[in-house]
């Protein structure tokens, strides 16, 4: 499952607030991948489609993804940044991955 971390949690449920979305969940899917690793992107949901695996990790929410989208979350973290350079919302990724070499990292 998904690490999420307080601030995320507290960044979802006043989006779901806002947007008059309380008691929907969050789909969480694969939308490609890059040199930095997965990328995923992020939508309300109101409830789990069939075969969707349910994960009860968040306060407030339900986070709503399929097995491959799974497979991908499994090392990951989502994080809430507020950066002057890259701007302010949430963040998915995996703290271990290195990139490759024209990002500056090394390649698996």
């Amino acid at each position: 499952m998904v690490q999420i971390t307080s601030d995320a949690e507290k960044f979802i449920n006043d989006l779901l607030e806002k947007n008059n979305k309380v008691g929907y969940g969050i789909k969480i899917y694969l939308s490609g991948f890059a040199c930095s690793g997965p990328q995923f992107g992020m939508s309300f949901q109101e409830k789990p489609n069939e075969g969707e695996v349910v994960d009860k990790t968040a306060q407030g929410f339900e986070m709503y993804y399929d097995s491959e989208t799974e497979e991908a979350l499994s090392k990951c973290v989502i994080e809430f940044i507020d950066d002057p350079n890259f701007g302010t919302g949430l963040t998915i990724r995996d703290p271990s991955f290195e990139g490759c070499s024209s990002c500056g990292g090394g390649c698996h």
